[in-house]
């Protein structure tokens, strides 16, 4: 692991203590709209025993609210942050939801293992290089007719708040974190056969539907 590597990780365990705080700050009160409108889109309904990998799962609110709407749910939260991971198992009473360590851009899973594959508010802090890397294992794991739901922040309209974005953008992600927001779907077209795009309720995240076939 490259020092860099080590220093962000290091980051992100002391982060983790603050992390539901931030969120919550940023979210407005639209944190858990957000998270029913990303479980709703995974359109797992009846099926029978589904498994769900969320991706730089954080504190584990995605992989708990997938677990919390299917009873019958295997529902797996992945990030490479320790600290992250621990808030997360403090956070599932229910000790239904697995959370494990491990890399995005090389998922310790077999091919077409899930229903749906997820990532929320993560990819722009990513490397461009690192980034790719993770989509293309989405779609390695993710069955031929499971789904990528990729949720991430919208670009603010009003100019003072994003400008106030951008520099959010630039002190968490890398140098390419802006041109990939702007991007649209377009990196997910370059990987994925089919790719839709909506909205949230409260306009502040948009959600890219991918799937491999």
């Amino acid at each position: 692991m490259s020092d860099i590597r080590k220093g962000r990780q290091k980051y992100y365990n002391i982060f983790s203590h603050f992390y539901d705080l931030f969120i919550k700050m940023h979210s407005h009160n639209h944190g858990e709209e957000t998270r029913k409108f990303l479980v709703n889109s995974a359109k797992l309904g009846e099926k029978n025993h589904p498994r769900v990998l969320d991706i730089c799962c954080g504190t584990g609110s995605v992989a708990l609210a997938f677990t919390q709407k299917h009873p019958n749910v295997q529902s797996i939260g992945y990030d490479f942050a320790v600290g992250m991971l621990h808030k997360a198992k403090q956070k599932d009473t229910s000790g239904r939801t697995q959370f494990i360590s491990g890399d995005a851009a090389r998922l310790s899973f077999a091919d077409n293992s899930f229903d749906v594959v997820c990532c929320s508010h993560a990819l722009y802090e990513l490397k461009n290089e690192v980034r790719t890397a993770a989509l293309l294992e989405m779609k390695r794991v993710v069955k031929p007719y499971g789904l990528v739901l990729i949720m991430e922040h919208e670009v603010p309209r009003k100019r003072l708040i994003k400008i106030l974005f951008y520099i959010r953008m630039m002190s968490m992600g890398p140098k390419d974190a802006r041109e990939f927001v702007k991007q649209g779907t377009l990196p997910f077209q370059k990987i994925f056969a089919d790719v839709t795009l909506s909205h949230s309720q409260s306009g502040k995240s948009k959600l890219i539907t991918c799937s491999k076939t």
